[in-house]
């Protein structure tokens, strides 16, 4: 006899790096119950993420953007669900409103942190305990568990499909070409000035790697507009400014395509961990014991300097030495020897 469908709906978190973190849960939960059905309650923007993660059989639009209450509609999205006969529900954000929609579904189990005071809106609702799980996806997987088990490793790690025809039809929309050596730089931080590596130091990086032979691509969004711009006009030419020219989805794309990435601590620089890309990740006033990339592939740099971590959105010292210090020339002896070991093995 066929063993019943375990169904699960997982209310993700808004960031577009949280969400790749988000596929190691996924991953989990597919482990512990083989015959799993994985809808996933999701921002638009994060749902080309979705659609490269074989983990999820659907990925359900949540329509409601940041801070936005709507009552009424978040009943109507619950009773919407109801329908669809899920055993559990696992939210992921830590406020009140993202637990309305699996209680007003009558999701009979109701999983998360106990958060924005989710008294009756979770029945499953468990203490987060940050010593003993230091890392964000660390803490998304312990949900997976029944309460008060202990978090199983080693941790799946997140690992986004690609196809192929499409990356190349997104190197043709473009018109870039593909290549042995083509480096990405993802030149944003959606956070803020302070994990963001500066333009000119970009742009000097992508002088020195023109000379080497490569492509030098910048990758970003729309707000990162300016930023490229800058630091494309700073490296006289090395450096092709394609923030804001494209979707997240072909963002994915070209990150596929490239043979080594350099990015600040952000979303793209976990898709990039996510791909098994050799990455360089620069870290400012964020911290990578929180949210480090999830790749063997992947080496940090952080000057850690004594004001640093601050986790601020701009420098309160009105310096960024942690970032401006941190010199281009570093980061490409970093690259060679990323290459080097990608090339050589470990040893």
């Amino acid at each position: 006899m066929a063993q019943p469908r375990y169904k699960i709906l997982v209310v993700a978190p808004s960031w577009v790096g949280d969400m790749v973190m988000a596929q190691t849960l996924f991953k989990r939960l597919h482990q512990l119950h083989p015959s799993l059905d994985l809808d996933v309650l999701a921002p638009d923007w994060t749902i080309p993420l979705l659609s490269r993660m074989p983990e999820v059989r659907e990925a359900i639009p949540n329509p409601f953007r940041h801070g936005e209450f709507k009552l009424g509609a978040r009943y109507r999205l619950g009773q919407s669900l109801r329908a669809r006969g899920y055993d559990q529900a696992i939210v992921l954000p830590n406020s009140w409103k993202s637990a309305l929609a699996p209680f007003f579904a009558g999701i009979p189990t109701r999983s998360g942190y106990s958060g924005e005071m989710r008294w009756g809106l979770l029945n499953d609702r468990r203490k987060l305990e940050a010593l003993k799980l230091p890392l964000m996806v660390e803490r998304f997987v312990a949900l997976a568990n029944a309460p008060g088990a202990a978090l199983q490793r080693p941790l799946p790690q997140p690992a986004l499909s690609v196809d192929e025809s499409r990356r190349q039809s997104t190197l043709t929309k473009l018109g870039l070409a593909s290549g042995a050596k083509i480096a990405a730089l993802c030149i944003g931080a959606e956070y803020g000035p302070a994990k963001r590596w500066p333009p000119q130091h970009f742009a000097e990086l992508g002088k020195q790697l023109r000379e080497q032979g490569y492509q030098v691509w910048l990758v970003g969004s729309a707000k990162d507009a300016a930023a490229g711009a800058e630091a494309a006009h700073l490296s006289d030419g090395a450096c092709l400014d394609l923030c804001g020219k494209t979707s997240l989805d072909e963002a994915v794309d070209l990150l596929a395509s490239a043979s080594v990435i350099v990015s600040n601590d952000s979303g793209l620089m976990h898709v990039a961990a996510a791909l098994g890309k050799p990455l360089v990740a620069l870290y400012g006033s964020s911290s990578p014991s929180f949210t480090p990339p999830l790749s063997q592939s992947a080496h940090i740099l952080s000057l850690n300097l004594e004001c640093s971590p601050c986790f601020k959105r701009e420098c309160p010292l009105g310096h960024l030495d942690c970032l401006l210090k941190l010199t281009p020339q570093r980061v490409l002896d970093e690259i060679t020897v990323i290459l080097k070991k990608e090339d050589h093995g470990p040893g």
